[in-house]
């Protein structure tokens, strides 16, 4: 019994690639963007003359870190002068509307599990994006199954865990395919590697910030809140709304601070009482962007919306207390990545 369905575009795909051509392979680095790019990377790799990575965010997360450097994952920071040397261009978990800096780029193969968008329609000669799957990695672990490509132990590894990160451990939305990949994966990957990335959750110099937030914490309701002042990556906020969520009795937490002139809010909630992408715009929607999930909600708003306030704390404070209903601007279309 075969693991995956045939996927009948494989010919179309390998025509594409020519013995004198240079590609180079666009993401918003993830753990499933960066697996999807690896395997992509390997299915190309004999194919054409050369393959590159290029992301266009920048990659402070400690896990994510970890993974480019435990996986020896080539990929390296897009810009003009380095664009300039590939003659055509692929794009994974992402589609070209989803950052600006796609925008300049004619991709010739869009593979994502982002939702289509009707106003920003995929033009490229090779378009597959699959939104019912829950991660791009698995749509990646078909394309390998189908080649006849057994993946070596750091692509398999990779695409487990951007399969696993981006399931959220199976406890997003998921299909039976990301099941099966997982479980095929498993014969080739390396579980004491997989554990030493999704463990590496701390840069050394954060953890001053725990001790921050543990004695600015206030009670609001049945849920948790503090605010950091300046911090020097959203990515230190995210880890503390997950921690204390997991506080027995409290079903959601907001965790701010200030990121450049940007005060930021990361909500995180059990999902069961209070929808957070919700409520996250209902308090910031009209003075910043704001949305998310059930469970995981992010805001940005200018710090001089707080001109008013005695503070940006004070700010946030208030607004979380809010029950009225502000003017919303539109839902962001670009997938939320770690939000």
């Amino acid at each position: 019994m075969a693991y995956f369905r045939s996927l009948p575009r494989i010919e179309d795909l390998l025509a594409l690639f020519k013995k004198q051509e240079r590609w180079l392979i666009a993401i918003n680095a993830d753990p499933d963007a960066l697996a999807s790019a690896m395997a992509l990377k390997r299915i190309m790799v004999h194919r054409v003359q050369d393959v590159g990575i290029a992301h266009v965010n920048e990659i402070s997360r400690p896990d994510n870190l970890e993974m480019i450097a435990s996986l020896r994952i080539p990929t390296r920071r897009m810009n003009p002068n380095y664009t300039a040397q590939f003659d055509r261009f692929a794009l994974v978990d992402s589609q070209p509307h989803h950052h600006k800096d796609f925008a300049g780029l004619r991709f010739s193969i869009v593979i994502d599990h982002h939702p289509r968008s009707t106003e920003n329609p995929v033009d490229a000669d090779f378009v597959h994006i699959q939104p019912d799957y829950g991660s791009n990695s698995t749509l990646l672990t078909e394309y390998l199954y189908n080649m006849d490509i057994r993946p070596g132990k750091f692509l398999a590894t990779a695409l487990q865990y951007g399969i696993k990160t981006d399931t959220s451990s199976f406890e997003r939305a998921f299909c039976e395919a990301d099941l099966r990949a997982f479980q095929y994966l498993n014969k080739f990957a390396d579980a004491l590697l997989l554990r030493k990335i999704y463990r590496s959750e701390f840069q050394l110099e954060w953890l001053r910030y725990f001790c921050q937030a543990y004695f600015k914490m206030r009670v609001i309701g049945d849920g948790l809140f503090a605010f950091l002042d300046h911090v020097e990556s959203p990515d230190i906020l995210v880890l503390l709304a997950d921690l204390f969520l997991r506080v027995q009795g409290r079903s959601w937490t907001a965790i701010s601070g200030i990121v450049d002139d940007k005060a930021v809010v990361i909500f995180r909630g059990d999902g069961l009482r209070r929808d957070m992408g919700k409520f996250a715009q209902r308090c910031f929607a009209d003075v910043g962007s704001a949305g998310g999930r059930v469970n995981a909600a992010r805001a940005e708003v200018p710090v001089s919306a707080a001109q008013d306030e005695p503070s940006v704390e004070a700010f946030v404070w208030k607004r979380l207390h809010t029950k009225r209903k502000r003017p919303q601007k539109p839902a962001p279309e670009a997938p939320a990545q770690n939000q």
